[in-house]
C-alpha cells in the first residue's frame, strides 16, 4: 500500500472540502485551490452565492485565467450583494436569487462538465435559511465520483462537516478591522 492510499486502498476520488469559522481567508483558501486546479488543466467553475453588485479583484483574475488557450476557470456571481439578516424576514428577491443559484449549483454538481466546484458562501445561506442543508447534501451525495467540491462560509451545517472529507476552520486571532483599518483592495477584495 502507498502513502497515497487511504486503508481501502482508494487512492483518487473526488473531495468534498470545508472550509468554516470566523476567521479570514475561507474563500481565499477556496480561490488558492481553484487556481491550483486550474493549473494543473482542471476544469473550474466558482459559484458565489449573495455576493453581486461589489467588484470583487478575483473576478478579473478569472476571466483573464479563462482566456487562456486550455484553462477553463469560470466564476460567477449569484446574488446582490450582502444580505441583511437578524430578525427580519428574509427579502424574496434574495430567495429567489438563492434558489436560482442553488438550481444552477446543482446542474453543475451533477453535469459531469466540472472537475472543481467552489460554492462560495453557501453555508451562510444555509444558516441564514435560505437554503435546506438536506438539498444541498442529497446532491454531494450524487456528485460525480471524481468531482471535487468546496463549501464556503461561517458556521457550516453538521450535516455537511459529517458528509466532507476535509474540513478546516479558520480561527481570528486579530483583525485590522478591529484598529479601525478598512478593507484593502487586493486583499479583502
Amino acid at each position: 500500500m502507498t502513502s497515497m492510499q487511504d486503508s481501502a486502498g482508494d487512492s483518487r476520488r473526488g473531495l468534498i472540502l470545508i472550509n468554516t469559522g470566523a476567521g479570514k481567508g475561507k474563500t481565499t483558501a477556496a480561490l488558492g485551490t481553484a487556481f491550483r486546479a486550474a493549473g494543473n488543466g482542471m476544469r473550474v467553475l466558482v459559484l458565489q452565492f449573495l455576493k453581486g453588485s461589489w467588484h470583487y479583484g478575483e473576478m478579473e483574475s478569472a476571466e483573464a485565467i479563462n482566456a487562456l488557450d486550455g484553462f477553463t476557470y469560470v466564476m460567477r456571481k449569484l446574488g446582490r450583494g450582502f444580505v441583511k439578516v437578524g430578525g427580519a424576514e428574509a427579502d424574496p428577491e434574495d430567495l429567489r436569487m438563492v434558489e436560482e443559484g442553488w438550481l444552477e449549483a446543482e446542474t453543475a454538481i451533477l453535469s459531469g462538465d466540472w472537475d472543481l466546484v467552489v460554492l462560495d458562501e453557501i453555508n451562510y445561506v444555509i444558516g441564514y435559511k435560505m437554503l435546506d442543508p438536506e438539498r444541498v447534501a442529497d446532491v454531494l451525495r450524487r456528485k460525480p465520483e471524481m468531482l471535487h467540491v468546496i463549501l464556503t462560509g461561517r458556521n457550516a451545517h453538521p450535516l455537511l462537516v459529517e458528509l466532507a472529507d476535509t474540513v478546516t476552520e479558520m480561527r481570528e486571532v486579530k483583525h485590522a478591522y478591529q484598529r479601525g483599518i478598512l478593507a484593502q483592495r487586493g486583499i479583502e477584495f
